[in-house]
Order: structure tokens, then C-alpha cells, then sequence
């Protein structure tokens, strides 16, 4: 069944992520600049939690647990095979619409 989440952009700091709760999974919302983009917020090694990771001028996020990296455009490992997924954004003025299942 398809879900939304809807959060004002200002409530996502630059470079640091904010974890939400969407459908029953856990998303990361990251933003670089004025683009945001949402991913798993669970590492797929040992379910750290990429949220509180190190977010590169790269974009890529960095799990505190054990170092395993993410592209948080693609949500492929640079480093590691596995991915997390990925989940579509879009911008309504001042709003930032996460979807999943659509």
C-alpha cells in the first residue's frame, strides 16, 4: 500500500540527518544543499543506524558502527557489496514528500 511522509524542508539540518517513520520502516532524510534525499536508516551490516552516521560533501554516509559507507543518492556501497534502498523525494514549495510502495 502506498505511504507518504511530508516534512518541512527547514526541519532537515544541512549534512546531518533526521530519521522518520514511514509504512513501518525507518528512513534517513538527508540534505545536501537544497536537495534532499531518503533512504534506509538501518546499515545493512549490523543495523547501525545511518542517521547518526558522517554525511560526506560526497554524499555519501558513513555507519558509526562499523564503517560501512552509502551513496545516499543510489544507496550502493562504494566500499561494501549490498545496498540500502532508496526512496523517491519530491520538493512542494517549502515541503519535502518522501513516497514508498507507489
Amino acid at each position: 500500500m502506498p505511504a507518504e511522509l511530508t516534512v518541512d524542508l527547514d526541519e532537515i539540518p544541512k549534512s546531518v540527518a533526521i530519521r522518520k517513520v514511514l509504512g513501518g520502516r525507518e528512513i534517513a532524510l538527508f540534505r545536501m544543499g537544497d536537495e534532499v534525499f531518503a533512504i534506509d536508516a538501518v546499515c545493512p551490516h549490523r543495523r547501525g543506524p545511518l542517521d547518526s552516521g558522517d554525511l560526506d560533501e560526497e554524499g555519501i554516509v558513513t555507519c558509526p558502527w562499523h564503517g560501512w559507507r552509502f551513496d545516499i543518492r543510489t544507496g550502493k556501497s562504494p566500499t561494501h557489496p549490498g545496498q540500502v534502498l532508496t526512496y523517491p523525494v519530491r520538493r512542494e514549495g517549502g515541503r519535502v514528500i518522501v513516497s514508498i510502495g507507489s
